[in-house]
């Protein structure tokens, strides 16, 4: 099996995932850009690939309020690029489209199922949502092999810096080897359900080895707040936080050096939050056998270990 890997063409190329993985002499890089139509029908057509995982996006929730046609532009037209090149080109291509539960957004059933309504909150959430229906639509319409998987929160150590999850266990690392102060966040009263990203790339590759292509939600089913992750990444780097205030003005300080920690800024404030999600795996279950394996506790402990390894051994946190 050849494993390619699409990658922008950037002046400093970014591999520190391979190679953290120890996997980078072992997938094959390919130029690849989801906003240039001909290159994506070159590589399509010039590699007829058995599967293709789409995982580019512009992913950052925050950074689609102020390039909000940057983020349709990847996240919505380069899902149909691609779809329209399998059509043409490769049409025995199996084709997995990440979605994402910020669709859900201002959910209107307490936990979301691929019943779902759909109401996204972001320009992130609206984009994604366009790149989920043309996928069923072209599944419907031209009988692809297209999946799409509406994945919950997935995280890891490989998580980037502007993500809340890495953003922090790496500031907290930092601030236990005496190499920051603070820790400023958003909303600590939002609530995810967090997983581990190895368990949903398990349940990726289970989409496309079916018969045929649908539509799954990958989720733990588990919620935590940001300020119980907060709390449970200091708990595993030795600090003992404890929560006062409300708001804006709330605080999370060490107990025992009754220093502040932890701030609400509101800059990290969204224009239109997202207050809760969870997730119903129920269908994965059933027709993947997949389940998410990882408690919370144990990806929190992971995360947390490797960023203060990280800031240990003077590594960039990348």
């Amino acid at each position: 099996m050849e494993v390619l890997g699409g990658m922008r063409r950037t002046s400093t190329p970014n591999l520190w995932r391979l190679e953290h993985l120890n996997i980078a002499d072992r997938v094959k890089l390919i130029p690849f850009d989801l906003l240039e139509d001909a290159n994506v029908t070159d590589v399509v057509r010039s590699y007829k690939f058995d599967r293709i995982y789409n995982l580019g996006a512009q992913s950052f929730v925050a950074a689609s309020f102020k390039q909000p046609v940057l983020t349709t532009q990847i996240d919505a037209l380069g899902v149909l690029r691609l779809l329209e090149a399998i059509r043409h080109y490769s049409p025995e291509t199996r084709f997995y489209q990440a979605s994402t539960s910020e669709m859900f957004g201002k959910i209107v059933e307490p936990i979301q199922s691929e019943r779902t309504p759909f109401y996204p909150r972001s320009p992130y959430g609206v984009a994604k949502l366009y790149g989920h229906w043309i996928t069923v639509n072209y599944r419907e319409a031209y009988g692809l092999h297209a999946s799409s998987g509406i994945l919950f929160n997935h995280e890891s150590p490989l998580r980037g810096l502007e993500f809340v999850t890495r953003k922090i266990t790496a500031h907290l690392a930092q601030i236990r080897h005496g190499l920051r102060d603070i820790l400023r966040l958003g909303n600590l009263d939002a609530k995810r359900d967090w997983g581990h990203a190895r368990d949903y790339v398990r349940g990726m590759a289970l989409m496309t080895e079916q018969v045929k292509g649908d539509d799954y939600v990958l989720a733990t089913g588990v919620t935590t707040t940001v300020r119980d992750f907060v709390r449970l990444a200091g708990e595993a780097m030795g600090f003992d936080l404890y929560f006062e205030g409300e708001g804006a003005s709330e605080v999370g300080v060490e107990k025992r050096s009754g220093k502040r920690i932890v701030v609400v800024d509101r800059e990290y404030f969204r224009p239109s939050e997202v207050e809760i999600l969870i997730g119903d795996a129920s269908k994965a279950q059933k027709n993947l056998g997949w389940t998410a394996s990882t408690p919370i506790a144990s990806l929190i402990n992971e995360m947390a270990s490797s960023d203060m390894d990280r800031v240990a051994k003077g590594y960039p946190l990348l």
